[in-house]
């Protein structure tokens, strides 16, 4: 649980509202966005931490502003769900993907809160110009401990780099949902599935 909430702090630090050089007309590089916008938001959350700390539901304005337009919740969706995504009819599709990015958000925002005194190094990478996919590769330092291994998994969608997982020490948090979900479809469906994950997140919400 550690390593999941460890995670989802990394894929929480990863949004930006600008993904363009408006310079140069190009899009951004994937590692530069990463490291540039990673930096902003621990940048807020260790200067805002005492109010963040008071009023938790303040960091989830922080994840709509800086982090959910950055994400391919679609791809990270068919990542959980699996063989089963094909399984379900447009609404159920839809409705997953509501719920699978709530319950992310809301299970892990105040792990944001447990980031301190850590940074992220991220990794040179070389694209070729028709790449559509890639791994940028980044560590956790911790001081006074080891550091820990990541890899962002990218893709360019609508001109801009997106987000759909990330592993951390070769352990994707995504597709580890997968077996919750296909045990929960097993038992009544993907109906019920969904019915699971409403229930977790109005509790989620209550103790927020």
């Amino acid at each position: 649980m550690k390593r999941l909430k460890l995670f989802c702090s990394m894929l929480l630090l990863v949004g930006s509202q600008a993904v363009v050089a408006e310079a140069s007309n190009k899009i951004e590089s994937p590692v530069a966005l990463l490291e540039r916008t990673s930096t902003e938001v621990i940048s807020i959350l260790r200067k805002d931490r005492e109010l963040l700390e008071k009023e938790p539901e303040r960091v989830y304005k922080l994840i709509d502003d800086y982090i959910l337009p950055h994400l391919d919740d679609v791809t990270m969706a068919k990542l959980a769900l699996g063989k089963n995504w094909r399984n379900a009819s447009n609404q159920q599709k839809l409705d997953f993907v509501d719920e699978f990015r709530n319950l992310l958000v809301r299970t892990y925002s105040k792990s944001l809160l447990e980031f301190k005194d850590q940074t992220i190094k991220y990794f040179p990478l070389k694209l070729a110009a028709d790449v559509q996919k890639t791994s940028v590769k980044a560590e956790v330092v911790q001081p006074g401990g080891p550091s820990i291994p990541l890899a962002y998994r990218v893709r360019l969608k609508n001109n801009a780099w997106k987000v759909y997982d990330i592993k951390v020490d070769g352990i994707s948090l995504v597709t580890s949902y997968r077996g919750t979900f296909t045990q929960e479809i097993r038992k009544s469906g993907i109906d019920g599935l969904l019915a699971y994950l409403r229930d977790k997140n109005s509790k989620l919400k209550d103790n927020t």
